[in-house]
């Protein structure tokens, strides 16, 4: 893992509702994220996770604290901001697929690709190269979820944030995701954060940060990370 600071979250507080019935989801969250790292964001559902990731991702603001990236606030110029960053430097993957039915793979993630040609790259990055024409209805849950990491790769993003990529796909296939995602990080230098509820997903991490009730509880460095092709859930 390179040691270069690449995100830096400082101070980060959110609060959902007013009065009696505002809900913190996050209480004063800092946290580091280095170039070229896998890190998992884990904990039960509620704990805040999906917020901090929506907000590394600049998709959300804090009402506190700020997010640095390459040591500038990506909250600075406003939603113009967020908008540049978000467009220019994140990708984003989510349980819930977002691909358009009437358009084939290609065209989905020619959506975000400066071009066709970094759109059949990012296609073949996932092994869907032979599939390009081919609409989502055709796809299996696993084939749809590659489409939507090339979607998110074909900008040529520094950064990958997965929110639950595994959630709404059965053991086997969540297991080839998460191959896909080990082999943008390892083999493609991509900085990868997956925020997941499964604790074994974690062993395949550079470092893995324990959330509950909207705050960090434990961050642990692992020195030998397991090859997602053996993790069991």
């Amino acid at each position: 893992m390179n040691s270069n600071l690449l995100i830096q979250a400082e101070g980060l507080y959110k609060t959902y509702g007013h009065g009696e019935g505002a809900v913190t989801a996050l209480n004063h969250v800092s946290l580091d994220i280095y170039d070229g790292e896998l890190l998992v964001i884990l904990g039960s559902s509620g704990c805040g996770k999906s917020t901090l990731l929506n907000m590394l991702g600049g998709m959300d603001a804090p009402d506190e604290g700020t997010v640095f990236f390459d040591g500038k606030s990506i909250f600075s110029g406003g939603d113009s901001s967020m908008t540049r960053y978000r467009r220019n430097t994140v990708g984003f993957v989510f349980q819930s697929f977002n691909l358009i039915q009437e358009l084939t793979a290609l065209e989905n993630v020619r959506l975000t690709a400066v071009n066709e040609e970094r759109a059949r790259k990012a296609l073949e990055l996932v092994g869907l190269e032979q599939r390009l024409n081919s609409y989502p209805s055709q796809f299996s849950g696993g084939q749809q979820q590659r489409v939507s990491i090339a979607r998110a790769l074909a900008k040529d993003a520094r950064i990958m944030l997965c929110d639950e990529p595994t959630g709404a796909l059965d053991y086997e296939t969540g297991k080839q995701i998460l191959n896909v995602l080990e082999d943008l990080c390892r083999g493609h230098h991509k900085t990868v954060v997956i925020v997941t509820h499964t604790k074994e997903i974690g062993r395949m991490a550079d470092r893995v940060v324990r959330m509950r009730n909207g705050g960090i509880i434990e961050t642990t460095e692992n020195p030998n990370p397991v090859s997602a092709k053996n993790i069991e859930w």
